[in-house]
């Protein structure tokens, strides 16, 4: 019998492992059935209080026969709490397994017309032929219906330690159903020059000499961090107050976040990305990743290493998911916890009194890494001293790569001789679980707006803000807007400053392009979520991904626009915002053979949350850190 844990805590490797043993008393877990994701089932905060077991939900695969499962147990009560068979056709597959990025280059290797397509570019030795399985996107004829598909692409790799992306095998895909185990189509589309220039900056002799001139940055807290975390891993900071989770699908989860005393936000997470490549050639159509609900990036958290990775004072969580034996599986360092100085909070000098004054701003740093494939991202969290929390997302590692036909190709980059990176978007959607001093919450727009000229404003200088309440789930999406500094604020209508007005936070988009695919097209219909900026949906614990459950091969539809067709009320009720941001990536030569760093984020500010500035109680610095 496994032990009671705290309703959020994180998972648990024993609860894992009674989990899986549930799963295989019942018949569901063979040997066959691969575990494509266990996790918590989020528990509904309006039984807050309540005594309520922890249940966990597993999405199950068999490999024999491509029958899947979606089912909830809960380990207290020994039983299956529910079980539900899958139809791959309307609802769309489970994530993908390992067994399947392992077995789809034995098939494809297998396979005559394949091997045709190599044939004809002059490439006969396999031990060198890379098939990269990818995700399958829509159905696109009606024998692909139901069936449990990769889509694949093949790279070149002259030796054990070279790169293959500098190398692609552009112009062949072939697509393997993996139940069946065989390929059911190569597409050999186009014929173009496979690249020959490496790519292997792992290689210290690819890189060249090591640039000169480099002096330490040490960064040290003589008396160790500001921060406690006990062993539920509730984090306290010098008034903050959250709770660290971890799930395979989400990766970091932020739970019960809170600012003296005063609750913000009850969850938040990257519920949802998709990465659409812009490459409408026969070989390249389908390419898109929807990197949580096809692939579950928390899997692919990195350990994390102290100096490289993190700097300064670190603590360091390990997170336990689980394997899809269902066996629990143990990332050693996965999430890093530290503060670091983050510049000026405030100062000035007073020309009456003679005085100058600076306090110096830190912040608090949740954050993890992940691989998915060749990009790299990281999430970081930050919470600082005057109540802002701000998510950045990096995005690194390696452009993927194609073949390059030369000139001034569309819809790709050249980024080395007759090597391309097809230009593609990240798009993130934040689930934000408000609740701004309690969860009676609304959202407004508010847009920057020039008052026209006349008597009231007879100078024509007056500039006011245009205020658009959100009443109703249709009034979604919205759309960021530069021109007009838009943001929009999440209010307590129940709760007062000390000036009488509503408290509240607001949040502030950077105004990237949302998804940019024509509205007839299978993705935006996958991914409408992306389509908008902005989302506010009745809060109800069963809708979690803003895509949908099964997002793998999914016919459209799902998550968010089956949800707002009920058009519920969102004007101070328990809400939830989904804030879509991200890149579009017109890829540069600078970003080969690894990309430097790029960002993108969102940040929240309180606006009204307090009567003044929270942070005149930050003590002046000390000792030698100031000169005169």
């Amino acid at each position: 019998m496994v032990e009671p844990s705290s309703a959020l805590a994180p998972l648990r490797a024993e609860e894992i492992s009674a989990a899986r043993e549930l799963l295989v008393h019942s018949g569901l877990l063979t040997d066959t059935t691969h575990v494509a994701y266990l996790g918590l089932v989020e528990p509904d905060k309006r039984l807050d209080g309540e005594a309520v077991p922890r249940r966990f939900r597993a999405m199950l695969i068999d490999m024999g026969d491509g029958t899947s499962h979606d089912v909830v147990v809960c380990p207290i009560e020994d039983r299956v709490v529910s079980s539900t068979r899958i139809e791959p056709a309307r609802d769309g597959q489970v994530p993908v397994v390992m067994l399947e990025f392992a077995m789809v280059e034995e098939i494809v290797h297998k396979d005559p017309r394949w091997l045709a397509a190599m044939h004809r570019r002059g490439l006969t030795d396999l031990s060198v032929l890379r098939v990269q399985p990818l995700s399958a996107g829509a159905a696109m004829t009606e024998s692909e219906r139901g069936r449990r598909l990769q889509r694949t692409f093949t790279f070149l790799q002259k030796h054990p330690q070279d790169l293959p992306w500098a190398h692609p095998v552009d112009g062949v895909v072939a697509y393997v159903d993996v139940i069946a185990r065989e390929v059911v189509d190569v597409v050999d589309a186009a014929l173009l020059a496979v690249p020959q220039e490496d790519g292997n900056f792992h290689l210290a002799e690819f890189n060249g000499p090591t640039r000169e001139g480099f002096r330490p940055i040490e960064i040290t807290q003589p008396h160790g961090p500001s921060f406690t975390i006990d062993a539920d891993n509730v984090l306290e900071w010098l008034g903050w107050k959250l709770q660290v989770s971890f799930d395979s699908r989400e990766g970091l989860v932020l739970r019960d976040i809170s600012i003296a005393e005063r609750p913000v936000l009850y969850r938040a997470s990257i519920a949802e990305m998709v990465v659409p490549y812009a490459d409408p050639s026969p070989q390249r159509w389908f390419q898109t990743f929807f990197d949580g609900g096809e692939y579950l990036l928390g899997n692919f958290a990195n350990s994390l290493e102290l100096g490289c990775d993190c700097v300064g004072d670190i603590t360091y969580l390990d997170v336990v998911v689980a394997d899809n034996a269902g066996q629990p599986r143990t990332i050693p360092q996965a999430i890093c916890i530290h503060e670091e100085d983050a510049g000026v909070l405030w100062k000035h000098t007073s020309s009456f009194t003679g005085s100058s004054d600076v306090r110096r701003n830190r912040r608090l740093v949740v954050s993890f890494f992940v691989t998915v494939g060749n990009y790299d991202y990281g999430f970081y969290w930050y919470f600082y001293l005057d109540g802002t929390i701000e998510l950045e997302v990096k995005a690194t590692g390696v452009v993927f790569t194609s073949g390059h036909p030369g000139g001034d190709y569309a819809y790709a980059t050249e980024v080395a001789p007759a090597l391309g990176a097809p230009h593609h978007q990240h798009l993130f959607s934040a689930r934000l679980d408000f609740t701004v001093d309690g969860p009676a919450n609304y959202v407004e727009e508010v847009d920057a707006v020039a008052v026209p000229r006349g008597p009231e404003n007879p100078t024509g200088t007056g500039i006011t803000q245009q205020v658009t309440r959100l009443r109703r789930e249709s009034d979604a999406p919205r759309l960021a807007d530069g021109n007009r500094g838009r943001v929009w604020r999440i209010g307590n209508p129940s709760v007062q400053n000390r000036l009488g007005r509503d408290v509240a936070y607001v949040l502030h988009p950077q105004g990237q392009p949302a998804l940019l695919a024509d509205a007839s097209s299978d993705l935006y219909g996958r991914a409408t979520f992306a389509t908008g900026h902005l989302w506010v949906t009745a809060y109800d614990p069963a809708e979690q991904y803003p895509a949908g459950d099964f997002v793998n091969q999914h016919p459209g539809g799902a998550g968010i626009p089956a949800w707002i067709a009920a058009d519920r009320d969102v004007d101070g009720t328990d809400i939830v915002v989904w804030h879509t941001f991200g890149l579009t990536h017109f890829p540069r030569p600078e970003d080969w053979p690894v990309m430097p760093v790029d960002t993108t984020g969102f940040v929240l500010k309180p606006a009204g949350f307090f009567g003044r500035n929270p942070t005149l109680d930050v003590p002046a610095s000390g000792g030698n850190h100031c000169h005169a």
